[in-house]
């Protein structure tokens, strides 16, 4: 068997076309762009690249995008002010603050003082209590890019035993959420796995979709499935430049769909950002 791949960028390219026509009917009404803002902290290489694309991303889709570099030497007090500024500005309808930031920084008390309806990250706390409730709010990027992916590719998950290797605030914990939900798309057994579970590879030989979130390279090898399950490689780690997945390629010998090692989970995280920051615009989160 070889395993279908699964491409995040045509998934990605569908959901900005959305966003764009969305902006373009935002900015007919209201005289004004949607606006995702961004907080920056010190001088971090792979941040800066981070916030350039989606600077860059944000033009393309009819969005305005100010920003707010802090130095290295910026306090929390700093941020807050930053945050405050943004929370007030009414031109602004969305915001992140980019992860992760200088030590000596509290990124989570900086979090909590965005307001839960310009979070365009989706992980304000009352948004994933949000989650939790399954009521309208933004969703984490990088979950709601795979809830796209597997909806794309028409892969079933309702009744599918979903087994998710990593248990992180960003991705394993919401995903479980977003996945289990009673709706179409979702309505999966969902098993988290974690450093705790020491035979997690029982688990993720019965599932019928395996995600690895753990972020350690080549940890999810063809042994760890079962034939014709379905993978998604979203845990990363970077050497320098190199990216390094949870997920070996080996493992499409055996898998019947997978996600490619680069421009998988990727481009749909990124477009989920700016579908919660157009939601936000038109007031969807209330």
């Amino acid at each position: 068997m070889t395993a279908v791949l699964m491409p995040g960028r045509p998934v990605a390219e569908s959901i900005e076309k959305e966003v764009f026509e969305s902006s373009k009917i935002f900015l007919r009404e209201k005289g004004r762009k949607p606006g995702l803002a961004t907080i920056l902290v010190g001088d971090d290489a792979s941040s800066a690249r981070y916030i350039a694309m989606k600077q860059k991303k944000a033009q393309e889709l009819g969005f305005d995008s100010p920003h707010i570099h802090l130095s290295g030497n910026a306090t929390t007090e700093d941020l807050l002010r930053s945050v405050e500024s943004f929370n007030n500005n009414p031109n602004v309808d969305a915001m992140l603050i980019q992860y992760p930031a200088p030590a000596g920084i509290d990124f989570d008390k900086a979090l909590c003082e965005v307001l839960p309806n310009k979070d365009a990250d989706g992980m304000h706390p009352m948004n994933m209590g949000r989650l939790a409730l399954n009521i309208p709010g933004p969703i984490p990027c990088t979950p709601a890019g795979i809830e796209a992916i597997l909806s794309y590719y028409q892969i079933e998950v309702g009744g599918k035993h979903v087994a998710i290797l990593g248990r992180g605030l960003t991705l394993g914990r919401p995903l479980s959420l977003l996945l289990s939900q009673k709706r179409k798309g979702a309505d999966a057994a969902v098993t988290i796995l974690h450093s705790g579970v020491l035979n997690w590879r029982d688990y993720t030989r019965e599932a019928d979709i395996v995600v690895g979130a753990v972020g350690v390279p080549g940890i999810i090898t063809k042994t760890d499935i079962k034939e014709g399950a379905v993978v998604i490689g979203a845990g990363v780690r970077y050497e320098g430049n190199k990216l390094l997945p949870d997920v070996l390629e080996e493992v499409e010998e055996v898998a019947s769909y997978i996600t490619p090692r680069v421009g998988g989970v990727g481009p749909t995280t990124v477009a989920m950002l700016f579908r919660n920051a157009m939601d936000a615009a038109i007031g969807k989160f209330g």
